[in-house]
């Protein structure tokens, strides 16, 4: 929950903005200021003071306790200018708070954390529990000192600027190691920890045997990810408190899918009991990876029959494939998201003049692989590859990377041997008909003019069950200089079905400096002004032209004669 806080007339219509904008997220505190921001500070994980940077240092200095326990704090003046990171930079995301802030009510985000400031990932902002020495290592990333990377499972991180050899370093392991005085220790999620339990097994029984199967294997708890077991069990108590007490979920598979499942040391007691001969080893192997620790059971002090079971498997690292959109070329049409996803990629695929679009917003050290015009195959192969080394990809592409571009090859290419996250962009279609009014108010389609990956003859059925199905067309690649017949094809097709007046709009270079755009009819276009940076639009017998805008109405009311 993040606190709101404001003491002047101006600061409350800033908070109310904010409180509207994210109604689930906040909450506004009322009354005195310093109370406000005391209670504030107890209760939620981040604040929003619309305050000065002064007044909140003095009223929140006596409540600091630690950076992993405070909650981050961002200060707005009162002109709504800047939005300041005050406390809690990395662990209370305080830095991207102020983004946020900043962006929605127009102020400047100040940050001035100084591994943001550079680009470098802070090392307390991957998503992975952190041990050791972060302070020293990360002054050692920004003044350019060597530091070492280490990484055990081959886990996929953000470019870090790591050299071959050197005094600092940074180690991604399970493993159970002491980090030394130059070393961070960076706790990858490889662990799972199946656990079978009889009916009433006490949580710390659960618990004291899973952290000595841990414990001896010389494993760290921090890297486990969850504990499994059969659907049976979802429920049982013991487990249910042993996950809560170590932090991760219950993941739990159906008997019969354990049942298949192959394991050194089958029994009797839970076939007879839940349907499967293995509920430790078996979930725990369900999904793949190298048993760590066979099945062994608790010990009970009393000498009683042990009422859980356990065994830890360690899971491959999956490389991450993120397939994103750049929008239309705009800058301010690319996505938060589609920028979160390029600074996080250690790996950069694209078509070199796509990569040029955004080549500003990577960090420092994303390795770029760029290629020209025609390489598409390559290029998504290219990437799936890389994935599959363990890496942090990004695979990117004009538009939605779903429409007509990277997606589709790369996801022929890859399995199930690596994450693949699709980024959404802003389509040329959706860019264009945003430029021209509103075309596709009504049933829509896009299609394709390039016969160089799709014959000719499923292309002309396609524009011909749109025609006669009067559905608005988008023509994607429609002229280029080896292809000049294919555009006049196909609003002859278009003509036969509709009237010579009807609107087609016509939109080069859409949302970039270059960008034209024009409206005509379907009778006037003349192909020979068409390119392949051109997306065509062809209204249906609805559309029309109001002053100077396509209008494709849908379901309401139409006044007659309307031109």
């Amino acid at each position: 929950m993040i606190g709101l806080i404001s003491a002047t007339a101006a600061g409350a219509a800033a908070r109310d903005r904010l409180a509207a904008a994210w109604p689930d997220r906040t909450r506004v505190y009322d009354g005195p200021v310093a109370e406000a921001v005391r209670l504030a500070f107890a209760e939620c994980e981040q604040l929003v003071c619309f305050l000065a940077t002064g007044a909140v240092v003095r009223l929140i200095a006596p409540l600091l306790g630690d950076k992993a326990s405070d909650p981050g704090v961002v200060c707005v003046d009162e002109g709504g200018r800047f939005a300041v990171s005050l406390v809690g930079g990395h662990g209370g995301g305080a830095n991207e708070l102020a983004r946020e802030v900043g962006e929605l009510l127009g102020a400047e985000p100040v940050v001035t954390t100084a591994t943001d400031a550079v680009g470098v990932p802070g090392l307390d902002t991957l998503g992975l529990p952190v041990e050791g020495a972060v302070a020293a290592v990360s002054r050692a990333l920004l003044d350019g000192e060597p530091v070492v990377l280490h990484n055990e499972p081959g886990w996929p991180l953000p470019p870090l600027p790591v050299a071959g050899e050197g005094a600092y370093g940074i180690r991604v392991t399970d493993r159970l190691v002491e980090s030394s005085e130059r070393e961070v220790v960076l706790r990858p999620p490889t662990l799972v920890v199946g656990v079978g339990a009889s009916k009433g097994a006490p949580a710390d029984e659960v618990l004291e045997l899973v952290e000595g199967a841990l414990r001896e294997a010389g494993l760290s708890r921090r890297s486990v990810a969850a504990l499994v077991t059969v659907d049976a069990k979802a429920g049982e108590p013991g487990i249910v408190a042993a996950a809560e007490r170590l932090g991760v979920p219950v993941v739990t598979y159906a008997a019969e899918e354990l049942a298949a499942v192959e394991v050194p040391n089958p029994s009797d007691a839970p076939l007879a009991a839940v349907g499967t001969p293995s509920v430790a080893e078996a979930s725990a192997l369900a999904e793949g990876g190298e048993l760590l620790v066979p099945k062994r059971k608790s010990v009970r002090a009393d000498g009683a029959p042990a009422m859980a079971t356990c065994a830890v498997v360690r899971r491959p690292a999956r490389g991450r494939l993120a397939v994103v959109g750049l929008g239309p070329g705009a800058r301010d049409l690319l996505t938060p998201r589609a920028k979160a996803e390029l600074r996080r990629a250690s790996v950069l695929v694209g078509l070199d003049q796509y990569v040029d679009q955004i080549r500003d917003l990577l960090r420092p050290g994303t390795r770029v692989l760029e290629s020209g015009l025609g390489a598409e195959e390559e290029r998504a192969r290219t990437a799936v590859e890389e994935a599959r080394k363990g890496q942090a990809v990004a695979l990117i592409g004009s538009g939605d990377a779903g429409v007509y571009a990277m997606a589709s090859p790369a996801l022929a290419e890859a399995s199930d041997d690596i994450d693949v996250i699709g980024v959404p962009g802003v389509t040329a279609a959706l860019a264009a008909a945003a430029i021209l009014g509103a075309p596709l108010g009504h049933d829509h389609v896009s299609i394709s003019l390039s016969d160089l990956h799709t014959p000719w003859e499923v292309i002309e059925r396609r524009v011909r069950a749109a025609a006669e199905a009067d559905i608005v067309v988008t023509f994607y690649n429609p002229r280029s200089r080896g292809r000049d017949w294919q555009l006049p094809k196909a609003l002859a097709i278009l003509a036969g079905h509709r009237e010579p007046a009807t609107p087609v709009g016509v939109v080069r270079n859409a949302s970039r400096p270059d960008e034209s755009a024009r409206l005509t009819t379907l009778a006037e276009l003349d192909p020979a002004t068409v390119d392949m940076m051109t997306v065509v639009t062809v209204g249906n017998t609805a559309t029309r032209d109001i002053a100077g805008r396509m209008v494709t109405p849908r379901g309401y009311r139409w006044q007659e004669g309307t031109r």
